[in-house]
């Protein structure tokens, strides 16, 4: 059975002040944004009907547009309101959240001063971004020949749409050989990030992770490292380099979409999901589902 596609469900989208029925949720073929990719967005979940960091994603939000040169005209609490509210017209409970702002159609071409700034919120029913039973045995990376690209050739520290184009190819590239997914290097040729998740190894009782300069620093990360820390875990963020690779234990994913998914294979470099993937899985479980949680220090 072909999945439902997005454009056609039923619900509300808010969009720009306005909860709108969500087929009619669109925007001109000209929109800048389309052709010129200055949109930047979140993904975020909701778990038991409480969004999990909040906060810390519109905030990330409002600073990806700063970094794309422009300003969401909406306050962070008004986002967040927003935001609460999607979910709750949306009538779920554990849900996956998408808050998405661009530059729109007034002028088209590269310059565009004076395009409105859009801003829409949707919610949608999602399980985790890998099944089950991978996420319990260990997902299959590939190595993408794509790479994480120099700060100073784009906005690396942004949440922005085009710097998903080489996930894409990544991902599709993996998916072909019948890997889930694939791991990028960065610009100098060091470990970096899955397409869509930062990655963490284990090595003699310790935890590596890469040093985010040129990829985001996800929020999921940041947790996961403070609940590493507070076990009393060492966490080393650093430089890998790929002739590393087999030289670590245990090797798991984090993200919004992907949680905490243990890996089990990197190219020829192979894993087993133990003691500290495990861990890492029930305390994010853990977190993300109190009454009231809080960013862990990192």
């Amino acid at each position: 059975m072909a999945p439902q596609p997005f454009d056609d469900r039923d619900g509300v989208i808010w969009m720009n002040g306005d909860f709108v029925p969500w087929r009619e949720a669109k925007v001109h073929v000209l929109t800048h944004g389309l052709h010129y990719a200055s949109a930047v967005f979140e993904g975020e979940r909701a778990y038991g009907g409480a969004i999990f960091h909040l906060d810390e994603h519109t905030s990330r939000l409002h600073e990806s547009a700063r970094l794309l040169g422009f300003t969401i005209p909406y306050s962070v609490e008004e986002v967040n309101a927003a935001t609460r509210e999607t979910l709750e017209r949306a009538g779920l409970a554990d849900a996956y959240l998408r808050p998405i702002a661009w530059r729109g159609s007034e002028m088209m071409g590269v310059s565009a001063q004076h395009n409105k700034i859009n801003l829409a919120i949707a919610a949608w029913a999602w399980p985790s971004y890998f099944k089950p039973e991978e996420r319990l045995k260990g997902i299959r990376l590939d190595i993408s020949q794509w790479r994480r690209p120099d700060p100073a050739t784009a906005p690396s520290k942004a949440k922005a749409a085009g710097l998903y184009m080489i996930c894409t190819l990544s991902k599709h590239a993996a998916e072909q050989k019948g890997y889930a997914d694939a791991m990028m290097l960065d610009y100098r040729g060091r470990v970096a990030e899955a397409t869509g998740a930062n990655v963490f190894f284990v090595r003699d009782g310790e935890i590596h992770t890469p040093t985010p300069d040129c990829f985001l620093d996800g929020i999921t990360r940041q947790t996961v490292i403070g609940l590493a820390r507070r076990r009393g875990w060492t966490v080393v963020e650093r430089a890998i380099m790929p002739e590393e690779l087999p030289t670590f234990s245990e090797c798991w994913l984090t993200g919004t979409a992907a949680e905490v998914t243990p890996v089990s294979e990197i190219g020829p470099h192979r894993f087993t999901p133990g003691a500290f993937s495990r861990a890492m899985m029930e305390d994010y479980q853990a977190a993300v589902t109190a009454p009231e949680p809080a960013l862990a220090d990192a």
